[in-house]
Order: C-alpha cells, then sequence, then structure tokens
C-alpha cells in the first residue's frame, strides 16, 4: 500500500501534484488526519481520488458503491463528484474510522449522499442483490480485504449495469506482484486476481500504474 504514485522520485512527484491536483481543503484535511494514524498507509492517494471523481463525472454516474471506507477519502472525493440526487453505498466494520469519515462527510455537506453500512461487505452486497438492486450501479470501488477481493469484484460484477465500471485499488501491491521471490497469501491472492481479470470476456480492461496501482474493469 501507498499513498502516492509508486515509482516517481519525489522531485518529480511533486511537479505531478503541482501542475495537475485540485484537491477541496476538505479533503486534504482528512488525508492529513488520517496519515497522523499507524495504518495511514492506507489512504488511497490524492491523485488516484481526483482520477475516480473525473471518472465517475464523465460517466454521468448516480449510485455508486464504495467497498472499503477506512476514513472516508474515496467515499468523500465521489461523493462531491456525484449530482446532488447521487448515492454512494458504503461499506465497512469499522465504527471506529468511519466515525472519522462520517465527521468530514457532514463537513463537506455531503452527509446525505452517502448511506454507510457497518456489516462484512459481503452481507451487504447480497442484501443489495437480494433486494434487487442488481445492474442498478454506474460505479464501484474495491478496496478492502485482499482475501475476498474476487468475492468482492463477482459481487460488483452483477451489480453495476452494462457499461458501468469496477475500479479495484492495490493491484500492484507496492510491486511484490512482480516478484517471485514474494509468496505469502495476500500477494499471490492479488496476482491471481489480476491474471483472472486479464482473461476475463466479461470486462474491457485497463491497470494503470497510478498509486498502488488501479485496475479498471468496464462491464460490457
Amino acid at each position: 500500500m501507498t499513498t502516492q504514485t509508486l515509482g516517481l522520485d519525489p522531485l518529480l512527484y511533486n511537479y505531478l501534484l503541482s501542475v495537475s491536483l485540485r484537491e477541496p481543503e476538505i479533503l486534504t484535511q482528512l488525508r492529513q488526519e488520517t496519515a497522523q494514524y499507524p495504518i495511514g498507509r492506507m489512504q488511497i492517494a490524492p491523485e488516484q481520488g481526483q482520477l475516480m471523481a473525473l471518472l465517475v463525472q464523465l460517466m454521468g454516474a448516480k449510485k455508486t458503491l464504495d467497498i472499503g471506507v477506512f476514513t472516508g477519502y474515496s467515499s468523500l472525493v465521489v461523493a462531491l463528484a456525484l449530482p446532488t440526487t447521487g448515492k454512494v453505498v458504503a461499506c465497512d466494520i469499522s465504527e471506529e474510522f468511519t466515525a472519522i469519515a462520517r465527521r468530514y462527510w457532514q463537513q463537506a455537506g455531503v452527509a446525505d449522499k452517502i448511506d454507510l453500512h457497518i456489516a462484512p461487505a459481503l452481507e451487504t452486497l447480497d442484501r443489495l442483490l437480494a433486494a434487487g438492486e442488481a445492474e442498478s450501479f454506474d460505479f464501484a470501488f474495491i478496496d478492502a480485504d485482499k482475501s475476498n477481493y474476487d468475492n468482492y469484484y463477482e459481487r460488483s460484477l452483477q451489480l453495476v449495469r452494462p457499461g458501468g465500471l469496477i475500479a479495484i485499488d492495490n493491484v500492484l501491491w507496492s510491486g511484490r506482484v512482480a516478484d517471485p521471490q514474494v509468496q505469502d497469501n495476500r500477494t499471490k491472492r492479488i496476482r491471481a486476481f489480476n491474471q483472472k481479470l486479464h482473461q476475463d470476456q466479461r470486462i474491457s480492461l485497463s491497470l494503470i500504474p497510478i498509486a498502488d496501482g488501479l485496475t479498471l474493469a468496464l462491464k460490457n
């Protein structure tokens, strides 16, 4: 996990931010507060958040999924990009970290756009499917436990509409996926997941080397 794009030296990375990043102050504040926590590196990079917001705007998205909220940056950046009638269905199990998220959503004036479910994400996704919400979402972002990436992807593929987009975080896994000497369970799962998507004819695919690697899967 990384809070900035892999492989860029500090000089080039700072230049990239200086000429492209248009981060609202509320997002900067959230990012800075999150960085104070020992696991703050779980936060997505600001340039990735800005890309996600742009994609949501390009699609004209109105209904989105956020699987793995943490302190709420991804939910907030998407909610800010949605129209006033837009909705984010957010999934997480942590009351502690989502309390930070709720505070920032409220300050940003988008709390009414975000429907937070505190429960295992698979349970929430299965409830959405059981409630008849298949193919009703425009966009989904997956950034939760890596052991369930395949399960989250399969549920998201059912929930997004044809032409809908699924974005999956951490697919380059700090470069470990490319190192054959690294054989821990999480790395192997991400490798297998990446291979699966490469062969999946249900989607159009692009793996973007931004932040820690972001896969974009467009449902056919």
